[in-house]
């Protein structure tokens, strides 16, 4: 059966007129032609010989020739751009555009193997549907944000930011743009909107992004506590990526949004699933704790959504289901991700 894509005439329902668009070719009719009888698509549909036939009388290599050969005539801006004769890309340093991403940085021809969270702080603590639109940076670019911050110390005026979209291949402007979002609602600061949270050793309120670079400059592990649906909306790559740039290793939540999830793996973050009926509040954690996660050191001892026990320095202690769903989301996690798992894949291969 060919697929559902062509219309029929209008047809009217009272005041409102509608297109079909699921119909059978093989056995509806597509119209009616001028002797009353009904019109089938095999009936237009060129045959593959009448198809070649036209393409034999109609295409000549000239055109393609021709095309070709003008090809470098036709925009003097664009021949003008100096080439680079090296077959690796050359990264400009000063570009706020394009930076060279850190994902590949210091790494191994081995897998690390599974990575252990310990004595992690909570950087965020969220209620229920917190969306990739809270996570991943979007839109413009706040004048006091850190994203802010970064452009006018290498000299981009105000007027000039521009947007985080046009900015995703700068990872230094993402990680800065990474739950910058003005409507975030975080526990940790009471009730209050916006995107700061507390840097627990010192009880400073800080933009997420500098508390983060404090905890990753101390050598410090973070995580996020949440409620339901984590990660809904549109499956945002930044939403994933942002977090791990910030050092974020493990969500602890209610439930995730299935794409998300996902997204996580890819980039190394363990995501948690409390028990059913358990959540944050129920378990009396605040986020002032410090977390460790206890998870098989080996990665043939890690099961597809086996128990992982969450401790803290409080003396609490509970039980989660580590949402890694299949034997391939386990491999991304015994390389760090999936973006150093497909290079090691494919430098086995050559």
């Amino acid at each position: 059966m060919l697929p559902h894509v062509w219309g029929r005439p209008p047809q009217s329902f009272g005041k409102y007129t509608t297109k079909q668009v699921d119909i059978d070719f093989d056995k509806e009719p597509i119209g009616v032609g001028k002797d009353g009888k009904n019109v089938y698509f095999r009936d237009i549909w060129p045959s593959t010989e009448e198809i070649a036939e036209v393409v034999q009388t109609s295409v000549f290599p000239d055109m393609f020739k021709s095309t070709y050969e003008a090809i470098t005539t036709g925009n003097p801006m664009w021949n003008q751009l100096s080439i680079p004769e090296s077959k690796l890309y050359s990264w400009d340093p000063n570009s706020t555009y394009i930076h060279e991403p850190p994902y590949f940085k210091n790494m191994t021809m081995g897998p690390p193997g599974p990575s252990g969270v310990k004595d992690a702080y909570c950087i965020l603590n969220f209620g229920d549907s917190i969306t990739t639109d809270h996570i991943s940076p979007a839109g413009s670019i706040h004048k006091d944000s850190p994203a802010a911050k970064f452009l006018l110390e290498r000299g981009v005026e105000r007027k000039d930011f521009n947007s985080y979209g046009s900015r995703r291949s700068n990872d230094e402007v993402m990680a800065r743009g990474t739950f910058a979002n003005i409507r975030i609602v975080n526990k940790l600061l009471n009730g209050e909107v916006g995107p700061k949270t507390i840097h627990i050793p010192t009880g400073e309120k800080l933009y997420v992004f500098d508390a983060a670079t404090r905890y990753k400059a101390a050598g410090q592990d973070t995580i996020v506590l949440a409620g339901a649906e984590y990660g809904s909306g549109s499956s945002r790559d930044w939403a994933a990526k942002g977090p791990m740039l910030l050092g974020v290793k493990a969500v602890i939540a209610k439930s995730f949004e299935r794409i998300h999830r996902s997204n996580l793996v890819g980039m190394g973050i363990i995501p948690l699933c409390f028990k059913a009926g358990e959540d944050a509040d129920s378990l009396g954690l605040t986020g002032h704790e410090r977390y460790t996660i206890d998870l098989a050191s080996k990665i043939r001892e890690i099961k597809p959504g086996q128990d992982a026990t969450v401790k803290t320095d409080t003396g609490k202690s509970f039980t989660c289901t580590a949402r890694f769903d299949t034997e391939v989301e386990l491999a991304y996690f015994n390389h760090g991700g999936i973006l150093p798992y497909v290079i090691r894949q494919l430098a086995s291969d050559n």
